[in-house]
């Protein structure tokens, strides 16, 4: 199965180029043992099938276990995505509304100190256009409090209300969004997007590792740096030891936590554990949206609503809806090339710990893939800035190479 519509007649890509793009994808290992592959998985789906294409590499190098198709690996930001759909759900079960005041359903005022007449929404922050920065930060511990964390002025920009705001990717938005959500549905957030997302869609994930049994736990991916170092998700990072982040002076314990008060300790801006088969079963229920009732008319409408704008001088996020970006769009001057191929997708990027990942479709030929690849040199930031790394792109061309010479 080929991902993108092509000519009959396109020359295959020559042997050299597929060898080229590995050394552009392991150049960067100069300082990390050079006979060790990356964790790296590669899944292709259409409407009705799922084709693992490349798995390779070892989800834990310490015990010397490979990696497999499903196992289940921090996706960093595609996490947002999650968010929005299980936002929407809500929606649909007529919960909240996009457009309504977030106050009325914290019981508490959250504006901007710059505006504080302008109400923030749900829309506003899927589509960070609220004005929020991650100037404070973004990880609001257990024993923290995510309202004061809102209070402080240097959390917004004094640019432009909430809502005329330009486009500023700010993960602060995300245990904001998430916060609303328990306030609705009394459910702490990953207990409800397991039971929204998850369940509906007949795919394993968690977030944090809360939710997850000992097979999943077992089969983890451990993120490693370029240098070889750990960054996360080594037996350290799983139970039966705390998994959330907590405050000093805080014990790691959920049983007094009360939903709607600050969801941060489950990481929605990036802590879904998920495999990249389940999350290629998840990028199919996108692609049949017309067909099935995960969403609502409206919500599919308001999910791939691309009016919102790019910030000034902002090169990767030119076209982002409620929680979901679409690249390579015809006519528009972005640096968003992943595939390079004509082809406009839909999706979310993610990046963290020396991994990058990404889900795209194409709504039009109903294919995508999602991928993830680890040892990539990080960002002075642990979660993505926008912007694909050349290992990405190599990766990309790698597969477009292997599905060509095996149709």
């Amino acid at each position: 199965m080929a991902l993108d519509s092509r000519p009959d007649n396109k020359p295959i890509l020559p042997m050299a180029f597929l060898l080229a793009a590995w050394v552009i994808l392991f150049s960067g290992h100069a300082a990390a043992d050079q006979a060790v592959v990356p964790a790296t998985v590669v899944v292709v789906f259409d409407r009705d099938t799922i084709s693992p294409v490349i798995v390779e590499g070892y989800g834990n190098r310490a015990t010397g276990r490979k990696v497999q198709a499903n196992d289940p690996v921090r996706i960093a930001s595609i996490s947002k995505l999650l968010m929005a759909l299980t936002t929407l759900r809500l929606v649909d079960e007529g919960r909240l509304a996009l457009h309504e005041d977030i106050s009325t359903y914290l019981g508490w005022p959250v504006r901007s100190p710059h505006f504080s007449n302008v109400p923030v929404t749900l829309a506003q922050l899927l589509s960070h256009r609220a004005g929020l920065s991650d100037a404070v930060g973004y990880v609001i511990p257990l024993g923290d409090s995510l309202r004061e964390r809102l209070d402080n002025s240097l959390a917004w920009s004094s640019e432009a209300p909430p809502g005329a705001a330009p486009f500023e990717y700010a993960n602060l938005g995300a245990p904001v969004i998430a916060t609303v959500l328990e306030a609705v549905t009394g459910e702490a957030y990953y207990q409800l997007m397991q039971r929204t997302l998850f369940d509906s869609l007949n795919i394993e994930a968690c977030l944090n590792w809360l939710g997850c049994d000992e097979k999943q736990q077992a089969a983890a991916v451990v993120l490693y740096r370029d240098t070889g170092d750990i960054a996360r998700d080594d037996p350290g990072d799983l139970p039966p030891n705390c998994t959330i982040p907590v405050a000093e002076g805080s014990a790691c314990d959920l049983g007094d936590y009360v939903p709607g008060t600050n969801a941060s300790v489950f990481s929605p801006q990036g802590g879904v554990r998920v495999g990249m088969v389940d999350l290629a079963r998840l990028g199919q229920a996108l692609l049949n949206l017309e067909g099935n009732t995960f969403l609502s008319p409206a919500m599919r409408a308001a999910l791939l609503d691309e009016t919102i704008g790019k910030a000034p001088g902002e090169a990767f996020f030119c076209t982002y809806g409620l929680g979901i970006q679409r690249i390579e769009v015809p006519g528009r001057a972005c640096d968003d090339a992943l595939f390079a191929d004509g082809v406009s997708r839909w999706g979310h990027a993610g990046e963290a710990y020396g991994l990058r990942a990404g889900l795209w479709f194409d709504l039009v030929a109903g294919r995508g893939v999602a991928y993830f690849t680890t040892g990539v040199p990080d960002r002075v930031g642990p979660e993505d800035e926008g912007g694909f790394h050349p290992w990405e792109i190599a990766l990309m061309k790698r597969l477009e190479f292997l599905e060509t010479n095996l149709d």
